[in-house]
């Protein structure tokens, strides 16, 4: 079993790298919130999707500082 998970990609590895749900709510409102929908996607890892959440928070932060 082992070694088919890691013949194929180690499929354990690449659901362990999915972003989580909360991850995914937290994206689409930034996302909705920062005007730039095409930021969220779904299927996005988690370290990419904690990139673009930290970026949007970025964002909205220097938005809101005006």
């Amino acid at each position: 079993m082992r070694s088919a998970a890691v013949r194929y990609g180690g499929v354990q590895e690449q659901i362990a790298a999915q972003m989580t749900r909360a991850q995914a709510l937290r994206l689409r409102t930034l996302s909705e919130e920062a005007y730039q929908p095409r930021l969220f996607e779904s299927g996005l890892s988690a370290a990419e999707a904690d990139r673009r959440i930290a970026a949007l928070r970025a964002e909205i932060e220097l938005a809101d500082s005006f």
